[in-house]
């Protein structure tokens, strides 16, 4: 007697390989921390430069995969001119917003709190604009999985000794948060549309309006270093403008349009995890046990809304 599997249905096998690539995407986000705070030990690179140069050369290196790439052929878009214009910009600007911010809050208060606290509450954020804007239900997998968001917040935080937490920190990590959440959010109601913007190319667009964005803050503050080791700089600016940028970014584009939005930024708390444990493991930062809790919780509450999305 013999058994066979049923085939999984569309939607499931969607899902499926959506939360593969959230989770590629996840592990690779993660090294961005210990990354930025590898150019800050090599030379006097300020967040808005470090952004700046990621998403330059992560453009760079997307338009040229794009030259090369087989063209797939795409269902002309219906979108006013006017709407596409506004879903890109606001994508580019959301996402220097991340970035810089991130950066600036690993500065100020390093590299696994500023990481915990941004992707922690991007999830909060992303599921109340997910249930204002997109009309999106949590259901019991959603709400298990923002408080368990908000439950490891407040033991990071408030668990945590005086002077561990830096406040600007959890200022930036805050302003981080809320441009995850409009990336997500735009990225997945794009994501919807039958001729909504391609992942690739939605990433190119968020990349080049992006670095446009920031190129001033960076003139501002210094497009090169002045003091320490420039060449080693750059040649960690050159890893995250390739495996946490140009590879990375279409990975979760084309995750984010393929499951709920807040599915998509809960998969996200990969990352805070993986950076929590290379600070620790590389950086010398010290593991409290607040720390630890938090991302023990954390990492639950991925776990229980991708089981959750499998079975919708």
């Amino acid at each position: 007697m013999s058994t066979t599997l049923a085939p999984a249905r569309p939607a499931e096998a969607a899902a499926r390989r959506g939360l593969a690539f959230l989770t590629v995407t996840g592990l690779a986000w993660g090294t961005t921390g210990a990354a930025a705070e590898l150019v800050y030990r090599a030379g006097d690179l300020g967040p808005a430069a470090v952004s700046f140069w990621r998403h330059l050369g992560g453009l760079v290196l997307l338009l040229a995969f794009t030259a090369i790439r087989p063209s797939k052929p795409r269902p002309k878009s219906t979108t006013p001119l006017r709407r596409r214009a506004a879903l890109l910009t606001g994508v580019g600007i959301g996402m220097a917003v991340f970035q810089t911010a991130y950066f600036a809050a690993v500065d100020a208060t390093g590299v696994a709190a500023a990481t915990l606290l941004t992707l922690g509450s991007g999830p909060i954020l992303t599921a109340i604009g997910g249930r204002l804007l997109l009309g999106e239900h949590l259901g019991r997998g959603g709400m298990l999985a923002v408080a368990g968001a908000i439950t490891g917040l407040g033991v990071l935080v408030g668990g945590n000794a005086a002077g561990v937490i830096d406040p600007a920190g959890v200022a930036y990590a805050l302003l981080s948060a809320a441009g995850y959440a409009a990336v997500t959010l735009l990225g997945r109601a794009t994501g919807r549309r039958s001729d909504g913007e391609d992942p690739f190319t939605l990433t190119m667009w968020s990349f080049g309006i992006g670095a446009a964005v920031l190129l001033v803050p960076a003139w501002i503050e210094g497009l090169v270093p002045h003091e320490g080791d420039a060449v080693r700089a750059f040649a960690v600016i050159g890893y995250l403008a390739v495996f946490t940028t140009a590879l990375a970014y279409p990975l979760y584009f084309a995750g984010a349009a393929r499951v709920r939005a807040t599915t998509a930024s809960v998969m996200m708390l990969l990352e805070p995890v993986t950076a929590a444990l290379l600070a620790v493991a590389f950086l010398d930062e010290p593991l409290t046990v607040a720390t630890a809790a938090g991302s023990v919780i954390l990492l639950g509450s991925i776990a229980a809304l991708a089981a959750a999305e499998s079975r919708r």
